[in-house]
């Protein structure tokens, strides 16, 4: 027996159905059912009034793939990387990824690559995190010392996952403090910082502000040498989120890695200079020491023992997949070309901005393709005037104050990310021009409050 079908279904044209003339509730279940192709099409429709993913210029998370990579991800939406029994082969993959993120930020070759992958950095800053302080527990107790008041040295311009930490796992954050004109943390304010229950310090490898690396070897050093001196052990932790998939590849003698001896974990972002789709992240530790087994799990869960070391649990592998695609696909080579295309990229369209005249850059892209720039006179208009200007021609372009101590400093940011081409900067700045001209003619704006800063993940 054929079927029937309902006349709303085969024979009414897309947008002549009652579900397209008649409100749909926003905040509760529909009482009925409808197509899914009206369904698709509402939701469609909907997401089209979102920005362009391709001309945001504010994200650092990757908003292009190809084909084949994002043939690879849907076809493992449906696989749960907790069912590493069920999932063998993704299981290892994992494993694989692992082993080469800590290759490629020079773990030591004689001892076993000691990793997870996570939901980004914000996952695997919070794993990291609670490695450090858990060891440095571990070591008051031995010691018989109080352990209740652990500290953290960052600076300012960390990510706000940072600040998420130490409120969630309440430890005092030790905050250096950033200043107009240097916006990055210094080996001398970290020193001053340290004392007995210090857990860690954190050092930036490409800050979400500016995109400059911190002095990361300079601040080892001196931390090295006050330990020795004071009968300490501060390790270093490198929150490599924006630049651990860049330095390796256009910096390859930066040492900011585990060749120094006491940066004992690294985060860094898959979804981000990786390359991939959100959300992935890893955190590596330089040996199985520094990631204390109390924080590992061992979970009987459909038929073996599963070891698991995560904030969540249910997750899908497909954007690990995409990983292991890129590092298949790319190597060494490809990564090191796309990565200096970004940076000369970036570096060209920072000196043309410097060149039109009202801007002033803080960083130019050469650390990683990201830079931040200013206006020499906002008395007339300010960059949030420009951010908005662009916006109405689809650009996404942030402004925001830096952190405290410097927030009389608003900037705008750009990042450059894999495709965004050389053609497509010809055309931003084509645009800023017209945008500064139009401003520069127009009577002054009432001044605006600044938004008090601006974080991105």
């Amino acid at each position: 027996m054929v079927k029937k079908l309902l006349p709303d279904v085969a024979l009414t044209p897309a947008y002549g159905s009652r579900a397209m003339t008649e409100p749909v509730p926003k905040y509760t279940l529909p009482k009925g059912e409808m197509p899914p192709e009206t369904a698709y099409r509402l939701i469609h429709d909907e997401l089209m009034l979102d920005g362009n993913a391709r001309l945001n210029l504010a994200t650092f998370v990757t908003t292009w793939m190809e084909p084949e990579a994002e043939q690879l991800m849907s076809e493992t939406f449906d696989k749960n990387m907790i069912d590493k029994d069920e999932y063998p082969r993704t299981a290892e993959i994992e494993t694989r990824c692992v082993n080469m993120v800590a290759r490629l930020f020079n773990a030591p070759e004689d001892v076993e690559a000691v990793g997870v992958s996570a939901i980004g950095s914000s996952e695997a800053v919070m794993l990291a995190g609670m490695a450090l302080k858990w060891n440095w527990r571990k070591r008051r107790e031995a010691a018989g010392q109080r352990a209740d008041r652990p500290n953290l040295i960052l600076g300012s311009n960390v990510q706000v996952v940072w600040e998420k930490f130490c409120r969630y796992w309440e430890i005092e954050a030790r905050y250096i403090p950033i200043r107009e004109g240097r916006y990055v943390i210094e080996p001398e304010e970290v020193i001053t910082r340290i004392d007995e229950n210090t857990i860690g310090i954190v050092a930036i490898l490409g800050t979400t502000f500016t995109g400059e690396f911190e002095p990361i070897e300079a601040i080892h050093d001196a931390v090295v040498r006050h330990n020795a001196e004071h009968g300490l052990v501060v390790p270093m932790h490198i929150d490599a989120a924006s630049g651990g998939f860049v330095a390796p590849f256009i910096h390859p003698d930066l040492r900011w890695d585990f060749r120094l001896a006491n940066v004992v974990s690294i985060n860094v972002s898959g979804h981000k200079y990786g390359l991939v789709y959100p959300g992935v992240g890893w955190a590596v530790w330089r040996d199985r020491q520094y990631l204390p087994e109390e924080l590992v799990f061992h979970v009987n869960y459909l038929g073996g023992d599963i070891p698991t070391f995560t904030l969540n649990f249910s997750r899908p592998g497909n954007q690990i997949i995409g990983q292991y695609y890129n590092f298949l696909r790319l190597g060494h080579d490809g990564y090191t070309r796309i990565i200096s295309i970004l940076r000369d990229t970036a570096v060209n369209l920072s000196g043309r901005i410097a060149d039109l005249g009202p801007f002033e850059l803080l960083s130019d892209g050469s650390s990683i393709p990201v830079f931040a720039f200013r206006l020499k006179d906002a008395s007339r208009y300010s960059v949030y005037d420009v951010s908005e200007h662009l916006r109405t021609r689809g650009w996404q372009v942030p402004a925001y104050t830096m952190p405290p101590d410097a927030s009389a400093v608003a900037v705008l940011r750009i990042v450059v990310r894999e495709g965004f081409s050389r053609d497509m900067a010809d055309m931003l700045i084509a645009d800023i021009i017209k945008v500064v001209g139009e401003l520069e003619a127009a009577p002054p704006l009432q001044p605006r409050a600044p938004s008090e800063g601006f974080h991105h993940c």
